[in-house]
């Protein structure tokens, strides 16, 4: 697990989400106050004209039109209650932001959960983030703040406001599988799409977004539309912010008006751009040296690019790694962090990590990758197959050089450094498949159920393959529907994953 520490935070241009963090570590209520005042409520009818006055979008990677989704709360829930859901989930290793707002200056966030709560007449404020981890804590310190306020009399708003905690996962901040995790379930995706505005917490309709929108609807209602759009673009108003990490010498996140060339992010965080420099997380994109010191910072600046601003994840790779051993690296993690309910996921990933690894050593084939990513683009439960798939075909046209150094020598000669930030390993069981040979009549039903991790010989007799902890479920499954009852499970010594 990624320890969420209170990032460093830079800028370019002026001040606003960051503000007052020069000069201290976190800005607690009365510090908050002072700097930002005191929010006025709004009718949800204003409340959207103003989000769609400067285009606000969701910052949490899909950017879909805030106004849209506040319609959409309000007319679902009518004169019914409501649930306004903050994901501060965040699940992406390359991504600090959230965790920079939450911890650094969490009653930004909550003024622009509250006051999307108030417009809507909303039962209650939700904050999901990961548990155990310093946001957490912070976040739920400020809850403490704000009650602490009312009981001294300040005005402050009655709505009341639980924060989650939840495991840390890279699925768990998915919309659907947010909403399964605040309801008491298993934070993984529904497989069936359902949308939050019209059923998510409890049932309810519900307003879901990503930590930095409500901050950014806060400081929208604090400077109104005119001085919120004084800088970034005439089509993309407003200030970014980026989680810079990997061969930066300096990982921070940075605030940023929309339309700022990537190369002065990059000037700022003393980081050379190297083999490429990854867009958009780890569903996201890498832009090659020459695209990374043209690109502009903003949705439409990064789609010229060749990329997608996504959740604002910028991850220079240096010149000192080995650019496809980082890709085969995080592409094995993808595949481990699904939640196993689709084919594509459940087999096809595996399948694609495995053949990013024997690229690494000259043995694989780039067109049998891309066979096996076209087999699981567009067929999922869920958007992780799709993101992985095209982080995959990303790399394969960026380190086209690279490749075929491994293809030639076996190697580029460069080790594989961990630029690419990933968790820190966790024990995690593996389990094995025996067989009782007395029973087993050569079905291949095994085979059949996980054709990953078995092999049957010329008369249909099985080996196995280690099954990590993830398949344990689907490996029980084969054992039970065994016709011949010849098959057991049974766990391995702990194993370092991620």
């Amino acid at each position: 697990m990624i320890p969420h520490k209170a990032p460093n935070v830079l800028r370019v241009g002026p001040a606003r989400l960051t503000a007052g963090l020069d000069h201290t570590r976190r800005l607690d209520l009365p510090a908050h106050r002072t700097l930002h005042g005191q929010p006025v409520a709004q009718d949800v009818g204003t409340l959207i004209a103003q989000v769609n006055e400067v285009d606000m979008r969701g910052r949490g990677g899909a950017a879909f039109p805030f106004g849209r989704k506040l319609r959409a709360v309000a007319d679902a829930a009518g004169a019914k209650e409501s649930v306004v859901l903050v994901n501060g989930a965040e699940g992406e290793p390359a991504s600090s932001k959230d965790a920079m707002l939450l911890v650094r200056t969490p009653h930004q966030v909550l003024d622009g959960a509250i006051l999307a709560a108030e417009a809507l007449n909303a039962r209650e404020v939700v904050v999901a983030t990961v548990a155990g981890e310093l946001a957490e804590a912070s976040i739920s310190a400020a809850v403490a703040e704000r009650r602490a306020a009312n009981v001294a009399g300040a005005k402050e708003s009655h709505i009341r406001i639980r924060v989650v905690g939840l495991q840390e996962r890279f699925i768990s901040g998915e919309g659907g599988a947010l909403v399964r995790g605040v309801n008491g379930e298993e934070a993984v995706p529904p497989g069936r799409k359902r949308r939050a505005s019209t059923s998510g917490v409890d049932g309810l309709p519900t307003l879901l977004s990503n930590t930095e929108t409500y901050a950014q609807l806060a400081l929208l209602a604090e400077l109104g539309p005119q001085k919120y759009a004084e800088v970034g673009t005439s089509r993309e108003p407003g200030t970014v912010l980026l989680s810079v990490s990997g061969g930066a010498a300096t990982n921070a996140v940075v605030e940023v008006p929309a339309g700022t060339m990537l190369a002065d992010v990059l000037d700022l965080c003393d980081a050379e751009p190297g083999d490429g420099v990854l867009i958009g997380g780890y569903h996201g994109a890498f832009l090659s040296p020459e695209m990374a010191v043209s690109a502009v910072i903003s949705r439409e600046g990064m789609k010229k690019a060749g990329g997608e601003l996504g959740a604002g994840i910028v991850v220079p790779l240096g010149a000192n790694t080995c650019p496809l051993g980082e890709a085969a690296r995080v592409t094995a993690y993808l595949a481990a962090q699904s939640s196993g309910q689709c084919g594509p996921c459940r087999l096809g990933l595996p399948d694609i990590a495995r053949q990013m690894l024997a690229l690494t050593d000259g043995s694989g084939s780039q067109d049998a990758i891309r066979r096996s990513v076209r087999a699981v683009e567009r067929r999922g439960a869920c958007f992780h197959p799709d993101g992985t798939a095209r982080f995959v075909l990303s790399a394969l046209e960026a380190f086209e050089a690279d490749i075929a150094l491994h293809r030639d020598y076996g190697s580029c000669g460069r080790p594989v450094r961990g630029v690419l930030p990933l968790p820190e390993p966790e024990n995690e069981p593996e389990y094995r498949l025996d067989v009782d040979w007395t029973r087993c009549q050569g079905h291949g039903l095994c085979a059949h159920l996980l054709p990953e991790f078995v092999n049957l010989d010329d008369y249909g007799f099985p080996s196995f393959r280690t099954v990590p902890g993830w398949m344990a479920k689907e490996a029980r499954r084969a054992v039970d529907m065994c016709p011949a009852l010849a098959l057991r499970l049974a766990e391995t010594a702990m194993v370092r994953t991620g």
